[in-house]
């Protein structure tokens, strides 16, 4: 229905359209044609007015109906995709591009009413102002919108501003300081939702619209191996949101100038005040540097290992040989390497070792061993 209201419309915009052009065109016909010929009147009703309907309101009008249907095609995917962005807008994003916009249009006015008596150009003046001031006052307002309003609180005239931007910064300090911003490594990783199901990892969980786009993707990778680990990521967001009923929010914020993921989180993490919870050595670097705080679960999980000093024995499977000559290696249950030198006779036994000594690296923990037998 709203589809055939507005062919009608645009039909009857063309043929308006039309009778316009034609008016515009018939004082040139009298050039061309005898003005006795525009005169000629048939039942009361002059040439004129004949060129005008047929040539103006009829043709303008069946041009319009037949291309409605590609200007109704077009102008519903020009709504649906601002809609998409405006949805994935947060609501003071909109508020202050609405005002940015405004202002924009008010000086593009105001500057314009000065070009109108310019010669041919004056009266196209003022539409390409009103487009460059309105992108630009929706621009700088959404950039600057937290400047915008730290300026207008400190006015004494308006103290309920001030009082209200107050309550707001504390709330969203008191809720940044307990938010957490979940990386794609972690996610995939899966060990994050155990942590929070532990309780050691309290607060709202933020998962942005770019870590969720980006693990849809690598589900969507023709390669298995890829496919498999977004789908896991997926899995365990889905688990952590309906079994576990964690506070796991989606963040719609994007940064349409960053390319990277990692520099957007970081990003948002400046701007949140957030902590990013990762198992990216790299990016846990990098966002130290730039003054995030990051929870890295890999150093989570080396702080948990039991504690081994040396001199201390235990019993260990040597499953392998090591990089050094006669070196063995074994495992304990919670995946940390012990070297045994002079393991490598023991290969598949099961032997009894005395702890040499303990180094921890940036990849986990390093026990070195030596056989109790070989004392």
């Amino acid at each position: 229905m709203i589809d055939k209201t507005l062919r009608v419309i645009i039909t009857v915009l063309a043929a308006v359209g039309g009778l316009m052009i034609t008016d515009k065109i018939i004082p040139l016909l009298a050039t061309v044609v005898s003005e006795e010929f525009l005169r000629i009147g048939v039942f009361g009703v002059t040439m004129t007015t004949i060129l005008s309907f047929v040539f103006g309101g009829l043709v303008g009008g069946f041009v319009g109906f037949i291309i409605a249907p590609f200007l109704l095609r077009y102008l519903w995917n020009f709504t649906y995709w601002l809609e998409v962005r405006l949805n994935r807008m947060p609501g003071y994003d909109v508020l202050a591009g609405v005002l940015g916009l405004a202002t924009g249009l008010i000086i593009s006015n105001l500057l314009g009413s000065a070009f109108l008596p310019i010669p041919i150009v004056g009266k196209y003046v003022p539409l390409v102002l009103s487009i460059i001031l309105g992108y630009l006052g929706i621009n700088v307002a959404i950039r600057k919108r937290e400047e915008i309003l730290n300026m207008f609180s400190n006015l004494p005239a308006l103290p309920w501003l001030n009082r209200e931007n107050k309550d707001r910064s504390k709330e969203k300090s008191e809720s940044a300081c307990s938010a957490k911003i979940l990386d794609t490594s972690v996610i995939i990783d899966g060990r994050i939702a155990d942590i929070c199901k532990s309780g050691f990892v309290d607060g709202m969980l933020i998962v942005p619209i770019f870590v969720l786009e980006e693990l849809q993707h690598i589900a969507d990778s023709s390669d298995l191996l890829k496919r498999n680990r977004g789908r896991r990521g997926l899995d365990i967001l889905n688990r952590m949101q309906k079994e576990l009923e964690l506070n796991v929010q989606i963040e719609n914020r994007d940064f349409d100038d960053i390319a990277e993921v990692d520099s957007k989180l970081i990003k948002l993490g400046q701007l949140l005040n957030a902590k990013v919870i990762t198992n990216d050595y790299n990016l846990n670097k990098v966002a130290e540097l730039q003054g995030v705080s990051v929870l890295n679960i890999n150093e989570l999980s080396n702080a948990v290992k039991p504690v081994v000093l040396p001199g201390e024995e235990m019993v260990v499977h040597v499953v392998k040989d090591g990089k050094e000559f006669g070196q063995g290696v074994a495992y304990l249950d919670d995946g940390t390497m012990i070297v045994v030198d002079g393991g490598k006779k023991h290969i598949g036994e099961t032997v009894g070792v005395l702890v040499t000594s303990v180094l921890q690296t940036a990849a986990g923990r390093m026990i070195f061993a030596k056989p109790k037998v070989a004392m």
